[in-house]
């Protein structure tokens, strides 16, 4: 799959494409519907199917400090498109200047001068230009103007989930920050997943006898509520049940919040500088702050074995 950052990038004899916009943050099931209607489209016009997005994300550029947290890095976006098909994405700079582009102008400029779109395809409450002025009726006026066609998909999707609320990434936002990763994951149609480069900390789990990776997290990222989880680290190709916490380590009064994953029952991992993954499978309980030191290593084994349990039961 190609990668472009900004329009100079795609190339000059690009063909006519199948194109989908969006922030797509998190790629989850309703947005899936989208990429995969696109991708089919694409190889029945026997052209590429492309998907157009953006950084940093529009609200924090219209709103400064608005960023909300992100479900997904690009990088892993442009990874969940490409199993579904996606041919290329083009991740836009989104500049104040980009921000005023005018809606009409954005068709002109992006989907007819450089991607040469053939199709759009978009959810029914799809927005863009200035002032989110364009919308997928005016969409479909510039399509009959310019020679492409548009077509809506509904995107609307539903489950246990936010007890039945629409899946959205607003939705996984808040369902990621109350700690409800199991929720997450039905939305998302995998774990929710947190990467960083592993830093060295204050080292009190190697002392404790339960070494933990502790994982700088990208910008803005979705972290879950203060808590211990059952999940899986991703380090140097390899998948290792885990043990995670997350919080700010309230038994030794720190400060700093932090997700650290203990990799069950591997010993010697030197991870030290490495970019991981950690993704969460479920809630084992809240963080806590115990009596004795003894009180917390009984249940720091006690965790690790429902962490054990819960991985393997999922596996």
């Amino acid at each position: 799959m190609q990668r472009w950052r900004g329009l100079e990038d795609i190339p000059e004899d690009w063909g006519r494409s199948v194109v989908t916009i969006g922030s797509y943050d998190g790629v989850h099931r309703g947005h899936q519907l989208i990429i995969k209607h696109a991708v089919d489209r694409a190889r029945e016009l026997g052209a590429p199917a492309v998907v157009v997005t953006f950084d940093p994300h529009p609200s924090e550029v219209v709103r400064p400090g608005s960023h909300p947290p992100l479900l997904a890095p690009h990088h892993r976006r442009a990874e969940l498109m490409a199993d579904l098909g996606v041919d290329a994405v083009l991740i836009l700079p989104f500049t104040t200047e980009f921000s005023k582009l005018s809606a009409a102008d954005f068709v002109v400029k992006v989907l007819v001068d450089r991607l040469r779109a053939k199709a759009v395809v978009e959810g029914p409450n799809f927005r863009f230009g200035h002032k989110a002025a364009g919308n997928v009726d005016f969409l479909t006026e510039q399509g009959k103007v310019y020679d492409f066609e548009v077509e809506v998909v509904d995107l609307y999707v539903t489950g246990e989930a936010g007890g039945g609320e629409p899946f959205s990434s607003t939705l996984t936002r808040r369902l990621v920050a109350e700690g409800d990763v199991a929720g997450a994951a039905e939305i998302l149609g995998r774990p929710h997943r947190v990467e960083g480069v592993v830093v060295r900390g204050a080292q009190r789990g190697r002392e404790l006898g339960f070494p933990t990776a502790n994982v700088e997290t990208l910008p803005h990222t979705a972290v879950p509520a203060d808590g211990v989880y059952a999940g899986w680290l991703h380090a140097q190709g390899e998948v290792m049940p885990a043990a995670i916490s997350v919080g700010t380590n309230p038994q030794f009064e720190g400060t700093e919040r932090t997700v650290e994953a203990y990799a069950i029952d591997r010993v010697g991992l030197d991870l030290y500088g490495l970019h991981v993954a950690v993704d969460f499978l479920a809630f084992v309980r809240g963080q806590a702050k115990f009596d004795t030191l003894d009180a917390l290593l009984e249940q720091m084994g006690e965790d690790v074995e429902r962490c054990r349990q819960l991985v393997a039961a999922a596996s």
